[in-house]
C-alpha cells in the first residue's frame, strides 16, 4: 500500500519533532496561529523523539555509551550495586517534585528516553514500546 507521505526515515522524524518541541514550547506569541503544546503532548513528543534518536544510531548513540559507562561506573563507585535504570528512576522522582517548564520537561524527556533505552527492564522496554511507535511512524 503506498502511503499519502513517503518514509522520511528516523533521524528525519526525530529531528521534526524535535522542531516542533522545540517551537511548541516557547513564549506564545500573540499573533501566532497555533497553541503551546500541553504538558502531556510535550512529554509524548519528547519520548518519541529521544526513542528515535536511540533507532538513529551514530552519532546520537555516543550519548547514551557515555553516560552508561561514565556516569554509572562513578555511581556504582559511591553507592555499590546503582544500576542505569535506578539512576533514571531516582531521577525522575526528583523531576516530579521540581517545577519545570514545558521547555524543561521536552528536553529532560528527550536524553532521559534516550539514555533509558539502552539500560533494559521496565525502562528499557517502555523505551523499546517508543522506539517501535517511532520507526513505525517514520515508516521505517
Amino acid at each position: 500500500m503506498n502511503s499519502l507521505i513517503p518514509p522520511i526515515g528516523i533521524v528525519s522524524f526525530a529531528l521534526v519533532i524535535t522542531a516542533v518541541l522545540i517551537l511548541g514550547t516557547r513564549k506564545r506569541d500573540p499573533e501566532a496561529k497555533g497553541k503551546p503544546l500541553g504538558w502531556w503532548w510535550t512529554l509524548g513528543l519528547s519520548m518519541l523523539a529521544g526513542a528515535s534518536y536511540t533507532a538513529a544510531g551514530w552519532p546520537f548513540n555516543v550519548v547514551p555509551k557515555l553516560i552508561m559507562g561514565d556516569m554509572v561506573g562513578l555511581a556504582t563507585a559511591v553507592v555499590p550495586g546503582v544500576t542505569l535504570s535506578g539512576i533514571a528512576l531516582l531521577f525522575l522522582a526528583v523531576l516530579i517534585w521540581v517545577g519545570l517548564t514545558r521547555r524543561q520537561v521536552a528536553v529532560i524527556g528527550i536524553i532521559l528516553v534516550h539514555i533509558m533505552a539502552g539500560a533494559g527492564g521496565g525502562f528499557g522496554t517502555l523505551a523499546q514500546r517508543i522506539h517501535a511507535i517511532a520507526v513505525h511512524l517514520a515508516g521505517g
